[in-house]
């Protein structure tokens, strides 16, 4: 086309011809990237007569502009810019800049502004509602923003060029979404551009070995090259603490496989898990209950938040190892019991117990177990054939007695969940020293039992409460407390948060950060 000011009267049409094109490539655009909402870009289109959204005379709005800085910047926001046509959309950008015949290529003109409508819905969609297919602990209604409120917020993001503001309203507004957000862009604008080399896992020269260390951890800000000089083991191991630490591995100073591992990761994937947790938290409900507990996996925590105190209660606690998992969920807590007894799962008696009771029927006694038959009644253990039981056949019950000995510990927390787990206190309280705690059969031991149960008995109306709880546990009384105010329960996988001032990362432990990674790729 010779006339650019022509452009606006045929661009239009190229527009419906690349509509035509999604309609008929079942919503796969030009790019190889799935549209969000065919009907929602013919809605688009047909608001505004036909015409180009993000273009006027070939010249991109201000819009535009705005709208192709978000997409670079996507992974401020835990998302991947190739989900936005980045790539299509700067290869137009380069050709208009590089070629002035292009600058009046109308075809190209429509296809950059099907691709940033796009791009525009794909981005409230998923800063809304997450990229990661919504699964059974969603606690989000919606899975996808309709049609005709994606085409509202893009008539109110063009009037006034209020793209960042509309999309940024689309955003959880979590406190710790919003810092874990900022962590982010810290972390991007001090680390984005660097990479490191890799360090070895077998090496001949110890000392080249320990000075690349050395750079390495200093980069990260863990080794100081100003205070300490590079063959300074003390400093080194000191620094290769502070690194495990961070990310709950074993701090024992040493550089082995897994911590090697962790050091060789690029900027880039760290920023890529911090982001997959951005997508958890959309996950979350709008609001969160003005009190409610959540224990967060991977960083082996509990914490208890109330609305006109903020942080109340914060706890170690133990969980599920990777093949006894702690399952994620939602529930409400109801009651917790002192001195209970344990209900030995059948999972445990067959893998466990059963092999050393045959072998030696002493192990009941050692353990405080004793085993009750259907109908309640406590069996002996000598009139039963042991060699006999097996998985198909076990009419019985293992129960562990109440007391110190308990693996219940002290006290249970009782809510109602279809995986059979609870929170309780734990009679081997020396593992909350560990730094992974990922340990148990897959319910949750908490370091904080007692302070957790003084927390909820505080809401009790009755006076003396805490008194009479505090009288039940001097008696070892076996006692059941329902509480009058029931307390939320949330049981997440956090892996990375900002804490402390700082991105903190924690251990894959069960993987599921891998499992889900494919979504932002």
């Amino acid at each position: 086309m010779q006339n650019v000011q022509q452009l606006d009267e045929v661009v239009p049409q190229q527009i419906a011809e690349r509509l035509e094109y999604v309609d008929g490539n079942e919503g796969w655009m030009e790019d190889s990237v799935m549209a969000q909402s065919p009907a929602a870009l013919h809605a688009a289109y047909a608001g505004n007569g036909g015409k180009a959204i993000w273009s006027r005379n070939g010249e991109a709005t201000p819009q535009a502009d705005s709208l192709l800085l978000w997409i670079r910047n996507a992974r401020l926001y835990g998302l991947n810019p190739a989900h936005y046509h980045a790539e299509a959309l700067q290869a137009a950008q380069d050709r208009r800049r590089n070629d002035k015949d292009a600058r009046r290529d109308a075809a190209l003109w429509a296809q950059t502004d099907v691709l940033l409508t796009d791009a525009f819905f794909k981005l409230a969609n998923h800063l809304h509602c997450g990229v990661i297919p919504r699964d059974s602990i969603a606690l989000r209604k919606d899975s996808v923003i309709a049609d005709d409120t994606l085409n509202a917020f893009l008539r109110d993001a063009l009037a006034g060029n209020r793209i960042s503001e509309v999309l940024q309203a689309c955003e959880p507004s979590h406190e710790a979404y919003q810092l874990l957000k900022s962590g982010i862009a810290a972390y991007e604008l001090r680390f984005g551009k660097e990479t490191w080399d890799t360090i070895p896992a077998e090496y001949a020269d110890t000392a080249a070995f320990r000075r690349q260390l050395a750079l390495r951890l200093a980069k990260t800000g863990h080794f100081d090259t100003l205070l300490y000089p590079l063959e300074d083991t003390v400093a080194l191991k000191k620094s290769i603490k502070q690194f495990q630490q961070e990310i709950q591995l074993y701090p024992d100073g040493i550089a082995g496989k897994r911590t090697i591992q962790y050091l060789n990761r690029q900027p880039v994937e760290w920023i890529e898990q911090a982001g997959i947790n951005l997508d958890r938290w959309r996950k979350m409900p709008d609001t969160l209950p003005a009190r409610y507990l959540m224990v967060n996996i991977p960083a082996f925590r509990l914490q208890v938040w109330d609305d006109s105190a903020g942080l109340v209660l914060e706890s170690r606690v133990i969980v599920g190892t990777s093949r006894t998992r702690t399952p994620q969920l939602s529930s409400v807590m109801t009651n917790f019991v002192l001195y209970p007894y344990w209900r030995v799962p059948y999972s445990i008696v067959f893998k466990e117990m059963l092999p050393q009771i045959k072998k030696d029927r002493n192990y009941l006694y050692e353990k405080n177990l004793e085993v009750v038959d259907h109908q309640g009644n406590i069996i002996s253990p000598d009139s039963i054939d042991w060699q006999k039981l097996n998985k198909n056949y076990f009419p019985y019950v293992l129960r562990q007695m109440d007391g110190l000995d308990n693996s219940l510990g002290i006290m249970k927390f009782n809510f109602a969940n279809r995986f059979s787990v609870y929170l309780h206190d734990t009679n081997n309280r020396k593992l909350f020293a560990n730094s992974n705690r990922a340990l148990s059969h897959g319910c949750v031991r908490v370091q904080a039992w007692d302070s957790l149960a003084m927390y909820l008995v505080s809401h009790d109306p009755k006076p003396g409460m805490a008194d009479t709880v505090r009288a039940w546990q001097a008696r070892e009384e076996q006692r059941t407390y329902a509480f009058t105010k029931r307390l939320p329960i949330y049981i997440r996988y956090f892996s990375a948060e900002y804490r402390d001032g700082k991105l903190r990362f924690y251990e894959d432990v069960y993987g599921e950060d891998a499992r889900v990674r494919q979504y932002l790729r």
